[in-house]
């Protein structure tokens, strides 16, 4: 077969040469890029004989899998698939594996850092003592004691909760499906509504469908606590992004922790979100440790394996 590692997955060469080695030794062509492809032509060029592509979240359309006529399987270094034509892998029978809690402590520590900026200043005063201020207008508040919101309560999200609630939180949850493991952990579920209304931080951890895209629309987020924070470490577009800036800047909301957008960084210099009162925005990090890149690429390639052995592990599609 022909395993193609369609582009970087932030790690060096040698541990990539590492990992394909197995697959090379038993007699199957690995071809690795290690620069992103410049547009969909270079994309199929790169792909179009592959039995197997390996991948991280850069997209990867329709128009390209049409093109791969012995495609049968996609591992992705990522945890959403929403950056692949779906629809069209369906139809052909090409199954996804995603690197399924390769991430899971990073983003619910970024969550965490993101809410603790947030309630305590720190960006906001690490500006002002660079300009010869003083801690003036910028004295913050305490995490204990806080009730927090957890919109999304899957592995992430309880990991989220678990350092949240180490910190002497209450924890409210919103998911469509009740988890007993999150209700053991001290989460309470309430309908969405009840948890914007009642929560001092709300921290979002679903996946983009086309159910929670705009989940936290304009009128949801007028549920919210005039001096809440919300904090978005999912999918940008689960979050109206205009809308929170303009409760921010109109003083309906106290702040906000961001690291994930419309679309991926850069951002255009008018971004909304990029002047808004209060915000801050990270260029969509919460994934990005040494570690996890480290730990979804060891995923991906067992992945393979796995789907080799007949078995399709941490399946998507």
């Amino acid at each position: 077969m022909k395993i193609v590692l369609l582009e970087p997955l932030g790690v060096p060469k040698e541990k990539i040469e590492s990992l394909a080695r197995p697959f090379v030794a038993a007699g199957h062509e690995f071809t690795p890029y290690y620069t992103l492809a410049a547009d969909e032509s270079e994309q199929i060029e790169r792909v179009k004989d592959a039995d197997v592509i390996i991948m991280a979240n850069h997209p990867l359309t329709a128009a390209v899998i049409e093109k791969c006529e012995k495609l049968k399987y996609i591992s992705v270094a990522f945890v959403g698939i929403d950056h692949i034509g779906k629809a069209a892998c369906q139809a052909k029978g090409i199954y996804i594996s995603n690197a399924a809690g390769y991430c899971d402590d990073a983003v619910a520590e970024l969550s965490v850092g993101l809410a603790m900026d947030c309630l305590r200043n720190i960006s906001a005063v690490n500006n002002v003592i660079r300009k010869g201020g003083t801690k003036d207008g910028l004295v913050g508040h305490e995490l204990r004691g806080r009730t927090v919101g957890i919109v999304g309560t899957g592995r992430i999200g309880m990991a989220t909760a678990r350092l949240f609630k180490a910190f002497g939180c209450h924890l409210l949850g919103y998911s469509r499906t009740v988890r007993s493991e999150a209700e053991a952990e001290g989460i309470c579920y309430v309908g969405l509504d009840e948890l914007l209304s009642k929560s001092d931080i709300v921290t979002v951890h679903t996946p983009l469908t086309d159910e929670t895209r705009n989940l936290l629309g304009r009128e949801k987020i007028a549920l919210m606590k005039k001096n809440a924070i919300l904090i978005n470490t999912s999918r940008g577009p689960v979050v109206d992004n205009v809308a929170l800036a303009e409760a921010l800047n109109e003083g309906r909301l106290a702040g906000a922790g961001i690291d994930v957008f419309d679309g991926e960084p850069p951002l255009p210099e008018d971004y909304p979100l990029l002047h808004a009162k209060n915000a801050v925005c990270t260029p969509h990090v919460g994934f990005a440790t040494v570690e996890s890149i480290d730990r979804r690429t060891e995923i991906v390639f067992d992945n393979v394996a796995k789907w080799m052995e007949g078995t399709v592990q941490n399946r998507m599609l």
